[in-house]
């Protein structure tokens, strides 16, 4: 029984999870009807689906990492477990925030995501991986770059929303959405979480490089388009905070950000993984 669960092709069963929910609640909360445009909250079996998702999905995970002795990681382990822990955060937020109408672009790149490892299977085992700082910076970065990753994805539908407004076009997938104020103000609290945990991973990577990593610190690409974003975020809360900054100019810098922040690792990493050990 136990070798059948190994050989389970979790990747696979988790995007076919996530895909089918990704169309139903496409086809719920999106697709036009002829029936008034009116909310429908997130019921519990439907919780409880993407629950089962993230449970194939974080079993998988689990034995992708840990499961040969020691930890090993890629760039598409690493988009993975980013999409892992945002749809994970994406359900708990659901509880005390409405986030009725957000699961159709959520659940299509948890898809995509999820099936990486199967495509790009190559790994690298991580030196340092038993290190208590080790695990608090990689745990901090991680958490980082998954709220990010839902901040951007809450950036993308505000500007749809806003456009959609002024065409003054009503549509089903717009009705499902929640006011736009209040997906401003839950973008910037993921944005505001996010920085904090960002700051401690970027610090102890600086100040702590050989007891984390086992070498000095080396300032490289990475390092710049990390505290690049690292900036853009800084500026953005402080002139939220300030200023009250809104609208498409911070959308538009929220997204520069995040792409920056991907650049960092999964980018580079790419480069490595795939580009140049296959050519």
């Amino acid at each position: 029984m136990s070798d059948i669960l190994l050989q389970l092709p979790y990747p696979i069963v988790a995007a076919l999870l996530y895909a089918a929910l990704g169309y139903h609640f496409w086809n719920t909360r999106w697709r036009e009807t002829d029936k008034p445009h009116i909310a429908l909250p997130m019921q519990t079996w439907e919780r409880a689906s993407i629950f089962a998702a993230l449970l194939v999905h974080g079993t998988g995970l689990y034995l992708e990492l840990f499961g040969y002795g020691g930890m090993r990681f890629s760039f598409s382990l690493a988009l993975s477990l980013m999409l892992w822990l945002a749809v994970l955060i994406h359900l708990l937020e659901s509880f005390h925030a409405r986030m009725d109408g957000l699961q159709p672009m959520v659940m299509p790149l948890a898809a995509i995501c999820a099936f990486l490892p199967a495509a790009f299977s190559d790994a690298h085992e991580l030196m340092h991986a038993r290190e208590l700082g080790f695990k608090l910076h990689f745990l901090a970065a991680m958490l980082a770059y998954s709220l990010f990753t839902l901040a951007a994805l809450h950036a993308v539908f505000i500007g749809f929303a806003e456009r959609q407004l002024h065409r003054r076009a009503m549509t089903r997938g717009l009705g499902s959405l929640p006011p736009i104020l209040t997906m401003e103000a839950i973008l910037f609290h993921m944005m505001a979480v996010a920085f904090v945990l960002l700051s401690f991973a970027l610090g102890s990577g600086l100040f702590f490089s050989e007891e984390i990593f086992g070498k000095a610190f080396a300032f490289d690409h990475k390092t710049v388009f990390a505290f690049a974003s690292w900036g853009i975020f800084a500026l953005l809360l402080i002139g939220r905070h300030f200023y009250g900054w809104r609208g498409r100019l911070t959308l538009r810098w929220t997204l520069i950000g995040f792409g920056m922040l991907l650049l960092t690792y999964v980018g580079s990493q790419f480069v490595v993984d795939v580009l140049i050990d296959r050519s």
